[in-house]
């Protein structure tokens, strides 16, 4: 005699199933965007720290001209000739945002600031596209 699962059973199994998946769901939906606004946060840090480094070497943060690549290379020898002799990054790359974005790089009356302009790559925005800045960082 072959066994097998009745019509009535196999709807109860696909049932449960989708009931499980319903519930599972909405808990993993948005658990990147959020994650990946984590990862802005470490890596404002790490690149705080690198710009520390280079302020304790030379003296001064870089220009906003200069940005967030002079971490990666010396942008001028004679202005900074106590550039430290590797990169303050390895391999010489300045991390980029979880979007493929460069963080943005500011003077303010405080020091300094780093911005990402989240999932959309634009100023302002809301929600995953909301900005993110490392002071909004440092508070959490």
């Amino acid at each position: 005699m072959k066994k097998a699962f009745s019509l009535m059973e196999l709807m109860i199994v696909i049932i449960i199933l989708g009931l499980l998946a319903a519930l599972v769901m909405p808990n993993l939906v948005g658990k990147s965007e959020e994650a990946k606004r984590k990862l802005v946060c470490v890596q404002m840090k790490s690149i705080k720290q690198a710009l520390d480094s280079f302020k304790l070497d030379n003296g001064t943060y870089p220009d906003v001209e200069e940005g967030l690549d002079a971490l990666a290379q010396n942008p001028n020898t004679e202005k900074y000739p106590n550039y430290s002799s590797y990169s303050y990054f390895e391999e010489g790359i300045v991390p980029k945002d979880p979007w493929k974005h460069p963080y943005i790089f500011i003077h303010t009356d405080d020091g300094i600031d780093l911005i990402s302009l989240g999932a959309d790559g634009k100023e302002g925005g809301s929600k995953e596209n909301a900005d993110i800045t490392y002071a909004q960082c440092i508070k959490q």
